[in-house]
């Protein structure tokens, strides 16, 4: 089994658990121009996500940010299962293991992004997502046994890293950069990798559709966030248009229908593609910033970022077997 990656900032326990067991199937042309835009729609909605954020933080503190984005997400995948006529997961153990799940995968990096992106920008927060799959192969070569360390996978964590601190701009004392806020952002992509290898030891083969496990989670998650909102944070006193819909839409799209689209393509033409839209996500999401936010881009962000996916797909390949002579 391959080391987890990452299929985008809306993780759920479901996402690993279905890309492990699904094998790519053969698909039509017409097909094929269908899962092509279907995978273009869910590289911009998850790269347009942290722009989402950082709007969001505009009038709502970071916790009532994550708290809208699990609960309208939540509300969009029950809303299938209704349509689907599909119970949620039954059995206090699956439950317990959803309730670590939601912590590990939506609670706390969700929140952790938020509060990243109230000192830094859009793009870097998309960027130090996508070290993810690095954090991920790093732990799974500790934590899974059937991941071994190769050279390949050294040097495409080593080359990952470069990348992290050519974003940085280590070479400058780190200068122009929020240590607090980018601390964050990374804390947060490692916070995902954490959570598939133990969404792997515990969930796998549990029963239930992935709508049916992420939509649990979802609600676990929408009540570990109310209560910290209700203990951290006070109430609203106004809605404003523009945040309040970039949460809506972070929810609802982002964390909700995005998952349903990425199970999708995951059964259509396998978990290799699918994942192959994490490398798409900070192309977007800079863009997204830069454009959209008038945040500022030099040199070395987007050299960084391209060292990093760089890194993170030589971390992943595997070496072709040599066919007998």
């Amino acid at each position: 089994m391959s080391a987890p990656t990452a299929p985008g900032p809306a993780v759920s326990a479901a996402s690993s658990t279905a890309a492990a067991s699904t094998t790519a199937t053969a698909t039509r042309r017409g097909g094929l121009r269908d899962w092509r835009v279907r995978f273009a729609l869910l590289s911009v909605v998850w790269g347009f996500s942290f722009l989402l954020i950082k709007v969001g933080t505009e009038a709502y503190a970071p916790f009532q940010v994550a708290l809208g984005r699990v609960l309208f997400g939540a509300l969009a995948l029950v809303a299938v299962l209704l349509v689907r006529r599909e119970p949620l997961p039954r059995g206090l153990r699956t439950w317990g293991h959803l309730s670590v799940a939601a912590l590990l995968l939506n609670t706390a990096p969700f929140s952790l992004f938020a509060y990243a992106e109230l000192s830094i920008p859009s793009s870097l927060a998309g960027i130090c997502n996508a070290t993810s799959p690095l954090w991920g192969m790093a732990l799974s070569m500790v934590a899974l046994s059937e991941d071994r360390p190769t050279r390949r996978r050294f040097a495409g964590l080593g080359l990952g890293f470069l990348g992290v601190l050519t974003v940085l701009g280590a070479w400058h004392g780190f200068s122009g950069v929020d240590a607090k806020g980018t601390a964050y952002a990374l804390l947060a992509a490692l916070c995902y990798p954490i959570g598939w290898i133990y969404v792997r030891r515990t969930l796998a083969g549990t029963p239930g559709s992935p709508v049916a496990l992420t939509g649990g989670q979802l609600m676990v998650s929408t009540l570990q966030l109310a209560l910290v909102s209700a203990l951290f944070t006070s109430a609203p006193t106004s809605f404003p248009l523009w945040p309040t819909l970039s949460v809506i839409a972070l929810g609802a799209l982002g964390t909700g229908m995005a998952l349903q689209m990425q199970y999708g393509l995951v059964t259509e033409v396998g978990p290799t593609t699918a994942q192959m839209v994490t490398y798409f996500i900070p192309v977007i999401a800079t863009t997204a910033g830069v454009l959209v936010l008038g945040e500022q881009l030099h040199w070395n962000t987007p050299v960084g970022a391209a060292i990093i996916l760089a890194g993170a797909a030589l971390s992943q390949t595997r070496p072709t077997p040599r066919k007998p002579a």
